[in-house]
């Protein structure tokens, strides 16, 4: 299962809901959160649990997980939004201005006791934070490793919602980069994540239209090591699919690495293409199979690599 673009789509617009079949993205998170004014929040809940059921009834002519983002434990109102979706079991929940592990472990007992009430596999609802969009927050974020719920399925963070914390609005510089607060964040969020053997979920973009920039942003997530970002519009799918599938130059240079330690394994570091290489180009190599392999399937990915030598080469050691 890919897990690159993550859609975002308001829960009360049910002509967005009918049309992400065809959008592209890997997953949808039907939003109670903040795209829905109060007023439409009936209508909200009632359409986002219809779009669960139906999807989960009938199949999907593609692989697509199916995500909802509840309100805060602040708004008061998150328990109202487990019981109306729960029923239709969605894959994962979004809790927005994560507070911390405390926040995770009063989420999945909560889910817990949905998934009894409902028949679903005790532990198949998986949580993923939005972590540090208070400043509080932004200090607890290593919090998640000291003791890290079987649910927790990755980190994720928000530039507006800190924004707004601090009475700022957070700029990305020409580069896809961010200012100082932001970047913080971003890069607790990323080494926690990694750290924790856990997804890391990189803010959206939220000019829909600059397509220049959405590209430069998706490609530097991918270069520092998120595993997907979210979007606020369908038309971001299709770049941000490409931005997080390896690069034909890059696979083919992580497919030298691996055959190489392959045919030396008792080698520590040998010489690929010019330059000489060792076990953390091997481990940063596989990597890019790896993935590659969720995302193009490994016919394509591994090329004249098969499936068997990668995963022999994570056990190679050196002499």
């Amino acid at each position: 299962m890919k897990y690159r673009s993550w859609l975002i789509v308001p829960g009360n617009n049910e002509k967005r809901l009918g049309m992400t079949q065809g959008v592209g993205a890997d997953v949808v998170v039907v939003d109670l959160s903040d795209t829905i004014p109060r007023e439409g929040r009936e209508i909200g809940c009632r359409l986002a649990a219809q779009w669960l059921a139906a999807g989960r009834s009938v199949g999907m002519t593609r692989p697509m997980a199916r995500w909802v983002r509840i309100n805060s434990f602040e708004s008061g109102l998150w328990r109202e939004d487990l019981a109306a979706v729960m029923p239709s079991a969605p894959e994962g929940v979004i809790l927005p201005r994560a507070t911390g592990p405390d926040a995770v472990r009063e989420l999945a007992s909560e889910i817990y006791s949905h998934e009894e009430r409902n028949g679903i596999a005790a532990g198949a609802t998986r949580i993923m934070p939005i972590a540090g969009e208070t400043a509080t927050a932004a200090l607890q974020i290593p919090s998640y490793l000291e003791s890290a719920h079987q649910r927790l399925d990755g980190l994720a963070w928000s530039a507006a919602g800190l924004g707004a914390a601090l009475g700022v609005r957070l700029r990305r510089d020409g580069q896809g980069g961010w200012n100082d607060p932001a970047g913080f964040v971003r890069a607790q969020v990323l080494l926690t994540a990694h750290a924790g053997g856990i997804r890391a979920v990189e803010a959206p973009f939220e000019r829909f239209e600059d397509e220049v920039g959405l590209e430069r942003a998706a490609l530097r997530a991918r270069a520092d090591g998120f595993t997907g970002m979210f979007a606020v519009h369908p038309a971001q799918v299709a770049a941000i699919n490409r931005a997080f599938a390896p690069p034909a130059d890059e696979l083919d240079e992580a497919r030298e690495v691996v055959a190489a330690f392959a045919a030396s394994p008792h080698l520590g570091s040998l010489a690929v293409g010019g330059r000489m290489v060792d076990r953390a180009d091997l481990a940063l190599a596989q990597h890019v199979l790896a993935q590659a392999e969720r995302t193009v399937g490994a016919g394509m990915a591994l090329g004249g690599v098969g499936a068997e030598d990668v995963r022999r080469s994570v056990i190679l050691r050196p002499a």
